[in-house]
């Protein structure tokens, strides 16, 4: 873009564009006039680089006149598709819509359940799940054969009278060997790892204080940062 060109743009193109899209252009989703003025300027910067290419003569009027069309049909800096389910063209066309996972299910205003408890799962986040398991693979390699057998006995749910019968040795015995597998959890694990076994993960426990605030009717801080999905007909 030529130092011309990019005058045109600051001083002329995009003081008329802040004046005209947010009363000309319908936001789709969770787009705001501040977003379609930025996406709209983008837009004005590329239509002025073509016609320059070009080498034709255009004013500022034009390729405002021009943006604010595309910018009406669902074309938008990012992509101009009509089968992306995110896309403004297709929600414009009816072929998909957005709706909040804060939103609720049903119009009563007694029932505070939204899509998201709809969607999520009460199973242990898979991030810690994944983490738990290579601590105690790592674990696992610093016993010896018995201690792992016994280790996964407990976890089974054997008790240790089972066990000791089954490998031909006391009570006392199998005692012993809780008590080392006790010690040597605390001290690989650390002193906390009840305490972390019981935690909440974190992001579940964001979504019980979205709902809680929801429930109290008392507006989030940044309404724009709400959690969309899309659904596509």
């Amino acid at each position: 873009m030529s130092p011309k060109a990019a005058w045109l743009l600051v001083n002329e193109i995009v003081p008329r564009l802040k004046n005209a899209v947010p009363n000309a252009v319908n936001a789709v989703g969770c787009e705001d006039a501040e977003e379609l003025v930025q996406d709209a300027t983008v837009t004005a910067a590329k239509l002025l680089t073509s016609v320059e290419r070009a080498g034709k003569t255009v004013t500022a009027g034009n390729i405002t006149h021009y943006t604010i069309q595309l910018m009406r049909s669902g074309r938008r800096s990012t992509g101009s598709s009509c089968v992306d389910a995110l896309q403004a063209g297709t929600q414009l066309n009816g072929r998909s819509e957005m709706v909040s996972l804060d939103g609720p299910i049903s119009d009563d205003s007694d029932d505070c359940l939204t899509l998201h408890d709809m969607l999520s799962t009460d199973n242990e986040d898979p991030a810690t799940i994944a983490t738990r398991n290579l601590d105690w693979n790592a674990f696992c390699q610093t016993l010896c054969a018995t201690k792992v057998a016994v280790l996964e006995g407990m976890a089974q749910g054997r008790t240790l009278r089972d066990m000791a019968n089954e490998r031909g040795v006391c009570d006392s015995t199998m005692q012993n060997h809780r008590r080392f597998l006790d010690a040597q959890i605390h001290q690989f694990m650390g002193e906390d790892i009840l305490k972390d076994l019981a935690e909440t993960p974190a992001w579940k426990n964001g979504l019980m204080a979205e709902r809680q605030r929801n429930a109290r009717n008392v507006p989030a801080r940044n309404p724009h940062r709400s959690a969309m999905t899309a659904s596509t007909r």
